[in-house]
């Protein structure tokens, strides 16, 4: 990979030139179809990142009957998802390991000609800015804005030679692979900081449980507190006096145990919610539609790192992070917030709600002693997370260089 003696310009064509196929799925209720808890995986835009990653926390399910009725959005392997409607330009690639699977009416579904255009190729090409700047030059405005189908097919994309748009996407892919292998070490470290908690403080075998005495669950020197004895919930708000630039973290943009980004404002041209101030250490927890388990640990943050209000921002003050986040992510005290929830559209809880949750309590010598082997995870996943990022920012400013040919492969 070489910088070019010269500007090589691809050919540029029109998307519907060089697939079989652009159409885009429909909502199942509308054609007599229902939603289910298991069965065909049914994809929706916010299960699409904006990193072209899928969230299997946000995917929702149809029976075969809907997926029949579906037939026409149903998903092959190299299909390509863009979002249309809502979160214009989120682009994701079909996978075997997705399907079977169907979309709704927000994604259109592009299937490359394979002869003309690499699936893969396609993909990185429809994420590149260039696409993405010419997709949203289509939107129409209405109720929703979103792209016509046969617009988006006129919106053009370089066409090099086939052997060219496999080494690009080589290329590009490879970083995606990195990505990914560290995503997976990621996981295991969280399940296995999730493990450890549950041997130690869940089925009661931690270090010297064999000459403890047990009555009512609780351990002799333990004991059941209300959070708020542990710890503090929003703790700090900024002040609307407050100047400068801030990183903001919706709710949106907050998945189980991970935050897929932060948006950075003047502070004055920041979102109403943008206030509750967090620190490293910290917990927040998405107060609106508990089910979604929407949290994560606030860990060596950026300056002037700030959370919407629709969190609960948890800062432990009596116990180590390591021990009260995976406290409040349990399933028992999920379900205690989703029964505490109020609203029908958007059920959420309130701070007091955390507060009074109890949480049990081992002595500071055993926090001590688990906090030893848990917090290096903490350590070890924050390195692998700053590490995906910077690989994602050297993939995002290598890609329009190399769709525009100013690098040679």
């Amino acid at each position: 990979m070489r910088h070019s003696q010269q500007n090589k310009a691809w050919p540029r064509l029109a998307l519907g030139a060089v697939v079989k196929k652009i159409t885009k799925g429909t909502t199942p209720t509308t054609v007599g179809g229902v939603f289910s808890d298991q069965g065909i995986r049914f994809i929706k835009v916010e299960a699409i990142g904006e990193d072209g990653r899928l969230n299997d926390s946000k995917i929702v399910f149809i029976d075969s009957r809907s997926d029949q009725l579906l037939s026409r959005s149903r998903l092959e392997q190299g299909d390509v998802l863009f979002s249309i409607a809502g979160a214009i330009g989120r682009t994701y690639l079909v996978q075997q390991d997705d399907l079977p699977a169907n979309v709704n009416q927000a994604l259109a579904i592009i299937r490359p000609d394979s002869t003309r255009l690499s699936s893969s190729f396609c993909y990185y090409a429809m994420r590149n800015a260039r696409f993405q700047q010419e997709a949203l030059g289509r939107v129409v405005q209405c109720a929703q804005a979103n792209v016509n189908l046969k617009q988006m097919a006129l919106s053009e994309i370089p066409v090099p030679s086939m052997g060219v748009q496999q080494r690009i996407a080589s290329i590009l892919s490879a970083y995606d692979d990195l990505i990914a292998n560290n995503r997976r070490r990621i996981q295991l470290l969280e399940d296995a900081a999730r493990l450890l908690y549950r041997e130690w403080f869940v089925r009661l075998r931690f270090p010297g449980h064999e000459h403890a005495k047990i009555r009512g669950g609780v351990p002799d020197g333990w004991e059941k507190v209300p959070l708020a004895k542990l710890a503090e919930v929003n703790r700090a708000s900024l002040g609307q006096h407050f100047q400068g630039e801030i990183d903001y973290i919706d709710i949106s943009a907050v998945s189980p145990g991970h935050i897929e980004q932060t948006t950075t404002h003047e502070f004055s041209a920041a979102p109403s919610r943008a206030r509750r101030v967090v620190q490293h250490g910290d917990i927040i927890w998405s107060c609106v539609r508990p089910n979604r388990r929407s949290h994560a640990v606030i860990w060596h943050p950026q300056e002037n790192l700030i959370a919407s209000t629709g969190f609960a921002v948890i800062t432990p003050t009596a116990v180590p992070t390591s021990f009260l986040y995976q406290a409040v992510t349990t399933d028992d005290f999920v379900g205690r917030l989703v029964a505490n929830a109020r609203g029908v559209a958007y059920p959420a809880v309130t701070a007091p709600v955390f507060e009074s949750a109890q949480i049990l309590a081992p002595p500071g010598a055993l926090l001590a002693q688990y906090n030893e082997q848990a917090e290096p995870m903490l350590e070890q996943i924050s390195i692998l997370r700053q590490q995906t990022q910077r690989l994602a920012r050297a993939r995002d400013l290598l890609l329009p260089k190399l769709m525009n040919g100013e690098v040679a492969v």
